[in-house]
């Protein structure tokens, strides 16, 4: 049942979770794709696409609405001044790195967008940064697949419950995220 499911609407879901935030759900797709569910170049391509489109709209918003968007978030307001001045330093290493930065998956491409960062550029460094993130993401979770199939081995019949429990256990976490975030707001 789970790997009919998987099968069938895995690199749709895959794409939308990119767009996004998508580590999880990536780490998850290299899971299925150890498993022989989903196909492991797909995979890789799927989330690097995702990737690059999501963080190109984020980079368009914040060229096109970064003083309302800056305005609107004073947390994301502060982080400008700190990633303007490693832009200066690190210009390249920051668009590609910018997508690996806990809690700067969104919020990084919205404040290049703010920048003097040629549009070209940062599609040119996005690619690649997609393209890498996706690759090293996905091995991930490949390479927990080959583990937990070498700690599990005959437990075999368990692996729907785990791959639910860890499903379960990355959207708590994503719920729990957003929630700390509306918080810091002060919604």
């Amino acid at each position: 049942m789970w790997s009919e499911l998987l099968q069938t609407h895995g690199y749709w879901v895959l794409a939308l979770g990119c767009l996004l935030e998508g580590e999880t759900v990536l780490l998850l797709a290299g899971l299925a794709a150890h498993r022989g569910l989903l196909d492991p170049a797909a995979v890789v391509a799927v989330a690097a696409v995702s990737g690059f489109a999501g963080d190109e709209f984020f980079f368009w918003l914040g060229r096109r609405h970064g003083a309302a968007v800056l305005a609107r978030w004073p947390a994301l307001a502060s982080q400008s001044a700190r990633l303007r001045a490693l832009l200066t330093r690190w210009h390249e290493g920051v668009i590609i790195g910018v997508r690996f930065a806990y809690g700067l998956r969104v919020a990084g491409p919205v404040l290049l967008g703010t920048t003097a960062v040629p549009a070209w550029r940062f599609a040119l460094l996005n690619a690649l940064g997609a393209g890498l993130w996706a690759a090293l993401v996905a091995a991930l979770g490949w390479s927990f697949g080959a583990a937990a199939q070498a700690l599990l081995g005959r437990l075999r019949h368990l692996e729907a419950w785990l791959f639910l429990t860890l499903l379960m256990l990355a959207l708590l976490v994503a719920l729990l995220r957003h929630l700390a975030a509306r918080r810091r707001r002060g919604r």
